[in-house]
């Protein structure tokens, strides 16, 4: 059977690619364009902010006076395109159908003239991650305020969840300091409808290291910061290997134990010059059933003990750990309510497990049942030309206007 995604829906996804909300830059654009959006129907929206207040998030309740809702949860913020090789302005917002053997781009048209092409693409930075999602919700916002259902539905739109799920952590506070107990959350990320229910968690950290220069003839007298940030390095390579070799695997994940891993190093001014300095960041992502903060604790314990000989050398030496992002793992349940309504909604009968982390663990932290489930494929965000599908919009249109019909929970 042919779907197709209403006219509100892909023009409100358009509106909202369109805006520039690359985690470093504001997102109060899109945010006030919800809010007035919603407005209009006569939905007050809550806004909590970031301490310059230059981001916000939107909490919004659509069905005042009904028993606790269902969350329908959304990042604003994506992130950004330099040096990516986009074959068009990330901020178009181009529907475009795109030949299998190639040929370029062939504009949108009517369904039956280019029904061979594949459903079309609404191409653009966050067009599936995942501003797709919170399009197709708000261009059903009036469906849930008609709705029947004995439940609200609540809208939450997030900032910075790219850069490390900052912007929910208060949301959620705000919910609780509100009294609001939302029964079940919807996160829209791109599982391509399908249900997940687990994803491991990304936790990230920074280390700077402190030695003593010298010159490199008179490496006695120094304390090599590069050397020093090497073995604890090594370790977390170590513990790599480790999980590797000995974690318990969790089937269903790509990579079915948990990972360690360094993504920058920096360090030393000369190559006769014994570095004082050297800076790297490193990160764990680890399954649901392991301890993150337990591994960095690991990696602690090592650096201290590798502190003793260097503060003989000099006292002002040694390791200094900031923390870049934590963001918990998630493990829900096929069993869940709500799991098993996504799946009715959706049409799907299995589930699924994704790699890439969300807030549906900080939901689930706070003791609200989540499941993952939205528009367009992960494979496709984050990369040039990046794009969703209106059969997949479509999709997740029939999904919330099932919503909207829901009597109950299963």
């Amino acid at each position: 059977m042919s779907l197709f995604l209403s006219a509100r829906s892909l023009e409100l996804a358009q509106t909202l690619v369109r805006m520039n909300t690359v985690s470093a830059n504001s997102n109060l654009e899109l945010i006030g364009f919800v809010r007035d959006q919603l407005a209009a129907l006569g939905v007050r929206s809550r806004l909590t902010y970031n301490a310059d207040k230059t981001k916000a998030n939107l909490f919004a309740t659509l069905g005042t006076g009904k028993r606790s809702g269902i969350i329908l949860s959304g990042h604003t913020d994506t992130v950004p395109w330099d040096g990516q090789d986009w074959s068009i302005d990330p901020l178009s917002a181009m529907v475009q159908h795109w030949p299998s053997e190639g040929g370029g781009p062939v504009p949108a048209g009517p369904h039956d003239e280019l029904a061979a092409l594949g459903s079309p693409r609404l191409y653009g930075r966050g067009a599936a991650d995942m501003k797709g999602f919170i399009a197709v919700a708000l261009a059903n916002a009036e469906a849930f305020l008609e709705s029947n259902a004995p439940f609200a539905v609540h809208f939450a739109f997030s900032y910075d969840e790219e850069v490390g799920c900052f912007g929910v952590r208060e949301l959620i506070a705000d919910m609780k300091e509100q009294n609001i107990q939302p029964m079940a959350c919807i996160i829209g990320e791109p599982t391509s409808m399908v249900p997940a229910i687990a994803h491991k968690g990304v936790y990230r950290y920074r280390c700077c290291v402190r030695g003593k220069e010298a010159h490199s003839s008179l490496t006695p007298q120094s304390v090599n910061a590069i050397e020093m940030a090497a073995r604890v390095v090594g370790k977390v390579r170590d513990m790599a290997e480790g999980f590797e070799q000995n974690e318990r695997r969790y089937d269903g994940f790509d990579v079915p134990f948990s990972t360690a891993s360094v993504g920058q190093f920096h360090g030393g001014i000369a190559d006769n010059v014994v570095p004082r300095d050297a800076e790297f960041r490193y990160e764990f992502r680890n399954l649901p059933t392991a301890d993150a903060q337990q591994m960095q604790k690991e990696v602690l314990a090592y650096a201290g003990r590798l502190e003793v000989p260097m503060k003989k050398v000099a006292a002002d030496t040694g390791f200094r750990f900031e923390t870049i992002c934590e963001v918990p793992s998630f493990l829900g349940s096929a069993t869940d309510p709500i799991t098993k309504l996504a799946q009715r909604l959706s049409g799907e009968q299995g589930t699924t497990l994704v790699a890439f982390g969300t807030e549906a663990g900080l939901f689930k932290g706070a003791g609200i049942p989540t499941v993952v489930c939205g528009p367009g494929s992960i494979t496709q965000a984050h990369q040039p030309d990046e794009y969703v599908t209106l059969e997949q919009l479509a999709r997740c249109e029939v999904f919330l206007q099932g919503l909207a019909h829901t009597r109950s929970l299963p």
